[in-house]
Formats: structure tokens, C-alpha cells, sequence
């Protein structure tokens, strides 16, 4: 007995010897594959000059939030087309901010975003489902197509009227505001507009967040959650396993938290309807479902739905992507014009030819604005929503250059920087919507102009955004003129969203 315990201690010491040693030879090859890997990246690099970087900050220590964007266009003009950007010692992305570099990037398929699942969609961070912001392969097509019918323009024509109820609120609330003679802070009441409209539009739920205080925390955690995320990009902390246990860690969490209670109340009063048969019996006969109804009640090949984390994680992404983006193209927009007052009565006097005595905007109208179109877009060019993206390389590249990167490589597409780009655009500073008459935008570079990215992965919201904005700017023009507040000018940051470090300020003057 004693001999057979002596030999199984025996045979248990040799495998517990033989799993630690194939344990470290695994480890070993895993290091020699991580260094084989950053070699070879590091080699590909090399054929891009860039900025110096700092051994072990990378070029973090050389960026702060305010000076960032225009850092990269300075950057980008003194290395053309790409420069290599190291956050902290091992970690290089590869910055480009010329059109047919972006074009090698953006035609590529089978690509995702590991930066924007990782950094730059915070909601689901916290969240177990993966929305289409981030999805990759077979199920990111398959909810793209499942979600583009709730973005046919049959629907987005019944959106317009909701639209114009929730702008006309906001109109409401600045002419109050006015009677003070102080100048408006834009963004704050944008964002709540937005939400409005996309609550109604894409959920069918009535908030009224624009007069009751109790949906403004949706709007305070949206804003914590962005400005989180853009700090860890810059400190390099979003890779530190003990983030969570920082005061900043504790803060994401509680804004995750918080902006989930938000989502969730939205879902479970959708399905408490939805199971009742004679409520699903008349949401399914609706001649157009909403985005919600679709990501309920559609299935795939095999009869099934979304999982609970999937529909989560859309609803999550369509919410904070359907408002904060467009708030803050509308709120830039209002400045853009603001500064140039002929540009602004260009704009007023088409609304006024095309609606006539109506203070009511229909899908019809919206086609025939075009300079109005012209204006929205000069304004995307320069302040660009989004103002960057990432790319994870899931193949080898080669530039028109000849240059090439490695599969595994991360690229950083600057919108921002592209939009500035003096190769394509004459006084890339100067806010001139002639840029987007016909003929001026005959010979420019398909990918230029990328407020909405480019690709199979574009925005798949793009029209409805670019609807709300006319929508939003048309009521606006008609009942205020826009003036500047010279007292407080707008300093730009990009917290995944481009925003103003000091809100953005307006003189509304009534239009009698």
C-alpha cells in the first residue's frame, strides 16, 4: 500500500513538473511570437519618419487634451500622409491624415475596431454584447443588414415631424432664456434635444428630458463616460488591470451604470408591450417598424432573435451614438454661422423660398436645401463629429506609395487632420461652403470628406443625422438670428466626441 501511495506521489510530482515546464515553454514561445510580432511592426514603421518619441511616455507627454487636434495637423504637415503616434513604450499606432491613404483603410474588409471597442465605445465596455459599432466578420453583417431597414427613407420620412416637435422645444426654451439678454449655451440644450428626438424617433418613447431635470442624468453620463475614455487614451491606462480600483475607475463605473439604467428602462417597457399579443399584433402591422421594434421582434435564418447582451449593447450603441454625435454637428453648425452672418441669411432666405408661411418642415423640403446642404457640410469639414477612428489591421496593406503595414498593426484614421489636409483643401481654415457646389466637389478625392467614415463600415445613421440637422437649423433660422459671444469663444477637445472645453456660446436675438 505504502508502495503504490509512494509511486502515485511520484507520478503526480512529474506531471505537476512536466505542466510547469510546458507552462514556461508556452510562455516562452508566447514572448518570442509578442517580440516577432513588434519586430516585424517596428520594421514597417521605420518607413514612416515621425515626431521623436520618449522611451518610455511614447509622445503621450507632448499631447494634452486642448492642444490635440491641432498637434496631429501639425504633425500631419510635417510628415505627409502617415506618422507612427506611441502611446507609452509598445503600444504604436500609425496616424494617417491623407485621403488615399484613408481610401487603403477604409476599402479593406474583414476589418474591425479594437480601439473603438476597447476605447471609444465606453458604453459597452461594461456591457457582455458587442453592438455594430465594434462587431467584426459574419455577425457584424448580419446586424447591419438586419438594422438597415430601420434606416429606409420611407421611415426616416415619418421621422421628420418628430424632429421638428423636439427642435421646437429647444426654440421654446432659448426664447425664454433670451428675455435675460445673456448669451445661450448651446451644447447642454442640443444634447437634450437630440436625445429627445432620437428617443422618439428610433424607440417610440416620449422623455420629455427637455423640460424635466430627471433625464439630464443620461446626458451627464454620456459626457463623464467620454471625457474617461479620452483620459485613459492620453494617460495610457486603459490596458492597467487596476483601473477599476482608482477614483476614475469607480467613476466609469457608476457612469456605465448609469447610463444602462437608462437603456434598460427603455427595453423592458418595449417588451412589457410586446407581450401583450394584441400590442404586438399592432406594432407588427405598422407599415414601418422602429429601431427598436426591429432589434425585438426580427430574427435570423434559424428563427432567433437577439441575445439579451446583443440587443443591449445596440440599443446602448444607437442611444449614445444617435445623440451625442449629432448634437454636436448641430451645435458646431450654429457657430459656424454665427461667425459669418452673410452665410447665415443665405441659408434663412432659402428656408423661407422653400417653406413659404409654413413653420412646419415636410420630407419633401428637405431635398430642395441645397445651399443649406452646402453649409452643413462645410461645417462637418471643420469640426467633424467624430473627429478620429481606429482600425486593427486583420491583413497586410500596401499604400499607393508602396509603402506596407503588417497585419496585427493599428491605424488611426484623423478626420480631423484630413479635413485639413492642404493637399485637397484650399485655406483648410476658412469656412467657405462654396467648397460644396457641385463643381467644386466634382474633382475632390472620394475620401476627403469623412465625417461619416467611408466603406461598407460607414455610418449607417448618416442620412438620419444629416435630416436632423436641416430640420434643426431650418426652425432655428426662422425664429432667431445667431450671433457670437466674442467673450467666450469655444476652445476645441476631442473627448471621442468634438466638443468645447467651455461650452459653446451664442447671442439669439428673436426674429420678429
Amino acid at each position: 500500500m505504502a508502495s503504490l501511495l509512494d509511486n502515485i506521489a511520484r507520478s503526480s510530482a512529474v506531471i505537476l513538473q512536466l505542466s510547469v515546464v510546458l507552462g514556461v515553454i508556452f510562455m516562452l514561445l508566447k514572448v518570442a511570437q509578442f517580440y516577432q510580432e513588434r519586430k516585424k511592426l517596428i520594421k514597417a514603421l521605420e518607413a514612416f519618419p515621425g515626431p521623436p518619441k520618449h522611451w518610455l511616455y511614447g509622445h503621450n507627454h507632448l499631447i494634452t487634451a486642448d492642444k490635440i487636434l491641432y498637434k496631429m495637423v501639425s504633425w500631419g504637415e510635417e510628415y505627409p500622409y502617415a506618422f507612427p503616434r506611441w502611446l507609452g513604450p509598445v503600444l504604436p499606432s500609425l496616424v494617417i491624415h491623407h485621403p488615399e491613404y484613408a481610401k487603403s483603410i477604409l476599402g479593406q474588409t474583414g476589418n474591425h475596431d479594437p480601439c473603438l471597442e476597447e476605447l471609444i465605445a465606453p458604453l459597452l465596455i461594461v456591457s457582455p454584447g458587442r453592438g455594430l459599432l465594434i462587431l467584426d466578420g459574419t455577425k457584424w453583417f448580419q446586424h447591419r443588414k438586419m438594422l438597415t431597414p430601420a434606416f429606409h427613407y420611407d421611415v426616416l420620412k415619418s421621422y421628420v415631424a418628430l424632429m421638428s416637435d423636439s427642435v421646437k422645444v429647444m426654440l421654446d426654451k432659448w426664447e425664454k432664456k433670451n428675455i435675460e439678454r445673456k448669451s445661450v449655451e448651446l451644447f447642454q440644450d442640443v444634447s437634450l434635444m437630440t436625445l429627445d428626438s432620437i428617443m422618439k424617433c428610433a424607440f417610440s418613447y416620449n422623455t420629455n428630458c427637455q423640460t424635466q431635470s430627471n433625464s439630464n442624468y443620461y446626458i451627464r453620463a454620456v459626457y463623464d463616460l467620454s471625457y474617461l475614455v479620452s483620459d485613459r487614451i492620453q494617460t495610457f491606462s486603459y490596458k492597467d488591470v487596476f483601473y477599476d480600483l482608482t477614483r476614475k475607475g469607480r467613476d466609469f463605473r457608476d457612469a456605465c451604470k448609469l447610463a444602462h439604467t437608462h437603456t434598460d428602462k427603455v427595453v423592458k417597457e418595449r417588451k412589457m408591450l410586446l407581450s401583450s399579443e394584441k400590442e404586438l399584433d399592432k406594432i407588427q402591422k405598422k407599415r414601418h417598424l422602429d429601431f427598436l421594434d426591429i432589434l425585438l421582434c426580427t430574427k435570423d435564418a434559424n428563427g432567433v432573435g437577439l441575445s439579451d447582451e446583443d440587443l443591449r449593447a445596440e440599443v446602448d450603441t444607437f442611444m449614445f451614438e444617435g445623440h451625442d454625435t449629432t448634437a454636436s454637428g448641430i451645435s458646431w453648425l450654429l457657430y459656424c454661422l454665427s461667425l459669418y452672418p452673410e452665410y447665415q441669411q443665405q441659408c434663412r432666405e432659402e428656408i423661407q423660398g422653400i417653406l413659404g408661411d409654413r413653420d412646419t418642415i415636410e420630407w419633401e423640403d428637405l431635398g430642395k436645401m441645397t445651399y443649406t446642404t452646402m453649409c452643413i457640410k462645410e461645417s462637418l469639414r471643420l469640426f467633424p463629429p467624430v473627429p478620429s477612428v481606429s482600425r486593427y489591421l486583420s491583413k497586410s496593406v500596401t499604400f499607393s506609395d508602396g509603402r506596407s503595414l503588417p497585419a496585427g498593426c493599428q491605424v488611426g484614421l484623423n478626420i480631423f487632420a484630413i479635413h485639413r489636409n492642404r493637399d485637397v483643401w484650399e485655406d483648410p481654415e476658412v469656412y467657405n461652403p462654396l467648397r460644396f457646389s457641385p463643381e467644386n466637389s466634382a474633382q475632390r478625392h472620394s475620401h476627403a470628406f469623412l465625417p461619416f467614415s467611408a466603406g461598407s463600415r460607414n455610418c449607417i445613421g448618416q442620412q438620419f443625422a444629416m435630416n436632423e440637422m436641416k430640420v434643426a437649423l431650418a426652425l432655428t433660422l426662422l425664429r432667431f438670428e445667431l450671433y457670437p459671444n466674442p467673450s467666450k469663444p469655444p476652445t476645441l477637445i476631442s473627448q471621442i466626441i468634438l466638443r468645447s472645453s467651455n461650452g459653446i456660446h451664442l447671442h439669439l436675438k428673436k426674429i420678429h
